[in-house]
């Protein structure tokens, strides 16, 4: 008798690969990764002329589309303040009854983190210091002067300010929206529904979103993984540790990239929990090291002057293209920051959206766009300011004038006490950005690679955070000396279609807001007014004795609702579940505040005199409005996203013939 080999071992890793296959959106996920290669082996094989390459196409791009970018990044802000201030801001991002997933402190401590990342690090120095030295033409300001220094603030705040956060309210609002309220798939590609029909979004057209999606967040991530490694090689070489060479970059990005695949194949999602929350304090405690050590009462008064600066410069710079200039400036700064932070919009957007359910529009707007702004002047003041008047008063941090911004953070650091210590916790801080970066980057590309399933295979995720990885080693050694010109140049380059699907995801979400807007009752609850306490009975007949009789109690949820019970409303619910990363975060738990049921609850909606016509013989009212139409089509989808949604809330009791369901 023949002995059988072992099946065990074997057939389990070919399940394994034969489900993370069948996961896929093959017609997204084989474009998606076609192009990513062949982008990546054009500039392996173009390495010898890829320096000059990079700076051509860099300098195409500019000059071709950078008064999109600014038109475009404008736009986007005017379309985030449009949504809080008007009746849309009151629409909820979920059921109707949904209280917010998060409290309040906990909700901003996330949005805080959001805001927090490899960038402020790598430019936290150097922009400010830049902006300080070489100032651009258009500002007319002589550079290493007092109004210099005040214009590289406000400047910096431009860039990582209200136009980079209304880019990402786009896509989080459009994500939250549509899968928390319409129980639509996680995925770009249907932010276009209301424009485009479910036929087309599930056709070759939705494939092409979500794939140019892909390719952009793809090089997005791994333009701020190569600064990483460029800030964290030159950390190294600053403390006397290596010397730069592409065979460090090559052995940091593999290192840090197998740390952070581990972490996928592990499943150790608490431990990135609080890895990324351990590494948002120690960037926050270096932060305050750095304000305490240095000129603290400067600080202050420098913080407070700049968000005034910045307020009264926005309106000059937001439409600045500088047509006049031959410096080139705009290209390197404003354009590129509007193309990383557009090629950054899906990874950041649905971290702010899952974070965000329960939230009203307006609520979601208002916090998004000031809790990271407020960030990031703060950062920008202590780092930038204090940089700024060491340079003024001493002239070490960028002696000669010459900024390098791969050392500036460090040669900043070594003008303080404990310089070696803080470079270190630096160079740490960029690590755990690094991983957990890479390892939420590749979930969110796995989603939006899969359709828009949150559980994803760890076989993919695994091939988009080596494929990540692998793009900025590639980006930093074929670039040469231009580097930093190379990533800058894929980030800009690759957003160009996605920024145009976000301005066509703002006129879908208008379409469907509009007639959210249409059928939302404005309600009024009416009770029986006793001369004393005594005598108003119980809350039921009250309510009867209002309604003439009828008892129509306003009901909290029935016992068959998957949402559970929960007490009076509390203001302060901790800072339980915070996650400071995507990939972090837990399974949602919906969560529905008890409502009171005593009274009589009266829908009202609001007519404009215009659609009111009186006959003058009878005196009958008659409304000539036309109703709005559903630009989603009352579609229907056998998902639990779509069950816990509030349209799948007003399904299910349109189903059980519940007449409420009809005026929501």
């Amino acid at each position: 008798m023949s002995a059988k080999p072992p099946q065990n071992a074997t057939s389990g890793s070919g399940s394994a690969l034969v489900r993370a296959w069948s996961s896929l959106l093959k017609p997204v996920f084989v474009p998606a990764s076609v192009a990513i290669v062949i982008l990546i082996a054009f500039a392996a094989v173009y390495g010898g002329t890829a320096e000059d390459a990079f700076s051509t196409l860099n300098e195409f791009i500019a000059n071709g589309v950078g008064w999109w970018y600014i038109l475009a990044a404008t736009g986007f802000v005017v379309f985030a303040v449009y949504c809080a201030v008007t009746k849309i801001g009151r629409i909820r991002l979920g059921r109707d009854d949904e209280e917010p997933e998060f409290g309040l402190l906990s909700w901003f401590a996330m949005l805080f983190s959001a805001g927090m990342g490899i960038g402020l690090l790598f430019y936290g120095v150097a922009e400010p210091l830049m902006h300080y030295l070489t100032p651009p033409e258009a500002g007319q300001v002589a550079g290493a002067t007092d109004a210099a220094a005040n214009q590289a603030l406000e400047l910096t705040m431009f860039h990582w300010g209200l136009h980079a956060w209304s880019i990402y309210v786009v896509v989080g609002l459009g994500l939250a929206y549509m899968t928390f309220r319409k129980g639509r798939p996680l995925a770009v590609r249907w932010l276009l529904e209301p424009l485009l029909g479910r036929e087309r979004v599930e056709g070759w057209i939705g494939h092409t979103i979500d794939t140019v999606a892909i390719v952009g967040t793809l090089f997005g991530v791994a333009t701020s993984l190569g600064f990483g490694v460029q800030q964290i090689m030159s950390g190294l070489e600053f403390l006397g540790w290596i010397e730069a060479s592409n065979e460090w970059i090559l052995i940091i990005v593999t290192v840090i990239t197998l740390i952070a695949t581990l972490s996928v194949v592990s499943g150790v999602y608490k431990g990135l929990k609080w890895l990324s929350n351990i590494n948002m304090t120690l960037a926050t405690m270096l932060a305050l090291f750095v304000a305490v050590a240095g000129a603290t009462l400067f600080l202050l008064q420098a913080w407070v002057q700049n968000l005034g600066n910045y307020v009264q410069a926005l309106p000059e710079l937001m439409l600045r293209t500088a047509p006049f200039s031959e410096d080139g400036w705009a290209a390197g700064w404003t354009i590129f920051y509007w193309g990383w932070w557009i090629s950054w919009a899906p990874f950041v957007g649905m971290f702010i959206a899952r974070i965000s359910r329960g939230r009203t529009i307006r609520e979601f707007v208002a916090g998004v766009l000031l809790a990271p702004t407020l960030v990031s002047s703060l950062w920008f003041t202590i780092f930038g300011d204090s940089a700024i008047l060491r340079q003024r008063d001493v002239g070490d941090v960028a002696p000669e004038g010459a900024v390098n911004a791969d050392t500036a953070l460090f040669a900043y650091l070594d003008t303080l006490p404990l310089a070696a210590l803080t470079s270190v916790v630096a160079i740490l801080v960029v690590v755990f950005f690094f991983v957990t970066s890479s390892d939420s980057g590749s979930l969110v590309v796995d989603i939006l690679a899969t359709g828009g399933a949150v559980e994803t295979s760890r076989i993919t995720r695994v091939y988009w955070a080596v494929l990540e990885g692998f793009a900025a080693a590639v980006l930093l050694i074929v670039g040469g000396g231009e580097a930093l010109t190379a990533l800058q140049t894929a980030s800009i380059a690759t957003a160009v279609p996605f920024s145009i699907i976000m301005v066509l995801a703002c006129f879908s979400l208008l379409r469907a807001f509009r007639y959210d807007v249409a059928q939302m009752p404005t309600y009024v609850r009416v009770e029986q007014v006793s001369s004393s306490a005594g005598d108003a009975g119980t809350p039921a007949e009250s309510a009867a004795a209002t309604s003439g009789g009828i008892t129509l109690p306003i009901a909290a949820p029935p016992p068959s609702s998957p949402f559970p019970q929960h007490g009076p409303k509390r203001a302060w619910r901790g800072v339980r579940g915070i996650s400071a990363t995507f990939a972090g975060l837990s399974t949602w738990q919906p969560q529905v505040p008890r409502r009171d049921s005593s009274g009589l609850l009266v829908s009202v909606r609001a007519v404009p005199p215009t659609d009111v016509a009186i006959d003058p013989e009878t005196g009958t009212v008659i409304v000539s409005a036309a109703p709005v139409e559903d630009p989603l089509g009352g579609e229907v989808f056998d998902t639990p996203e779509f069950a816990a949604s509030h349209q799948g809330a007003i399904v299910a009791a349109e189903q059980n013939g519940d007449p409420a369901a009809e005026d929501k």
